[in-house]
């Protein structure tokens, strides 16, 4: 089990990111316009610089949702290699078995 306090400052990450998406995009918008004169481009830049870090989507950490664990994540499933196993060899994971041979 990972650590509780990655995962809730993984929580806020995400939190945040969701609350500044909106201006965020606005501001990259702005200063990815060519045909805007180069000095508002400097600008947007700068206030885009002053939002905090963590509101940046590229922060966030997958982690597995009933564990936290980060490594060996399955996007599609949300969960890690070690959990989508254990789940499936117990018959809780639909059309999934642990193969043998």
């Amino acid at each position: 089990m990972a650590k509780k306090a990655m995962v809730e400052r993984n929580k806020k990450r995400r939190r945040m990111a969701e609350k500044y998406a909106a201006k965020r995009a606005e501001l990259k918008a702005m200063a990815e316009d060519t045909n805007r004169p180069p000095e508002e481009r400097f600008q947007a830049r700068l206030k885009l610089a002053k939002l905090p870090r963590n509101s940046s989507k590229v922060r966030i950490r997958n982690r597995c949702e009933l564990t936290g664990r980060p490594r060996g994540y399955y996007r599609k499933l949300r969960l890690s290699r070690v959990m989508l196993r254990e789940l499936a060899s117990q018959g809780q994971v639909p059309g999934m078995t642990k193969s043998s041979w």
